[in-house]
Formats: structure tokens, C-alpha cells, sequence
């Protein structure tokens, strides 16, 4: 499911004021950053990440590796922070309702 626009322009807007919760560090993305980050998608679905200056990867790459393997979309990426989106599958989880074009 690809975004549109609008829906891209409220998710970032619900992002700005989001912590980072998906750190990349030296070791870059491992086996378990992939779990962890897949696990956080699930129970938050908006999800903030930080690259640090030790990483082999920038921000733009790190946020495309996780998209491509967790099955989620790029929002948005500033600098050495990116926001990427999954649907969640879990009932317990309040949905974020995304706008309709």
C-alpha cells in the first residue's frame, strides 16, 4: 500500500513529536535490529529511528533497509533521524486512521 500525500503530511505530523525508539548504531542493522524494530512497528505502528555517527549507513539508506524488510513505508527522513509506518496487526493496539484522498 503506497501512501498518498496527505496521509505522508499526517503521519509526519504525528511524528514531530515522537522520541526515537530504533537506534542504529555501529553494528548497523543486524538480525536482532531487524526483530526489535519489527517488534516496535507492531505495537506502535509510527516509529521514530536515529542513526548514529558511528554507522556505515545514513539515514536515508538505514530507513530504506528497514522499509524493504519490515514490509513498511519511508515517511519521512531529516538528517540522521527517519519515520517509517507498518499497519499493526495486533487488536490491542489503538490504530492510527489514516485520511482518505
Amino acid at each position: 500500500m503506497a501512501l498518498s500525500k496527505k496521509q505522508i503530511k499526517q503521519l509526519r505530523a504525528l511524528a514531530n513529536h515522537l522520541n526515537p525508539l530504533i537506534i542504529v548504531g555501529k553494528n548497523d542493522l543486524s538480525d536482532a535490529a531487524y526483530a526489535q524494530a519489527d517488534e516496535t512497528l507492531e505495537k506502535h505502528e509510527l516509529v521514530k529511528c536515529t542513526v548514529l555517527d558511528g554507522s556505515g549507513l545514513d539515514a536515508k539508506d538505514a530507513a530504506q533497509h528497514l522499509a524493504d524488510r519490515l514490509r513498511a513505508q519511508v515517511v519521512q527522513v531529516i538528517g540522521n533521524r527517519c519515520v517509517i509506518y507498518r499497519e499493526t496487526h495486533d487488536e490491542k493496539v489503538t490504530k492510527i486512521r489514516l485520511v482518505r484522498e
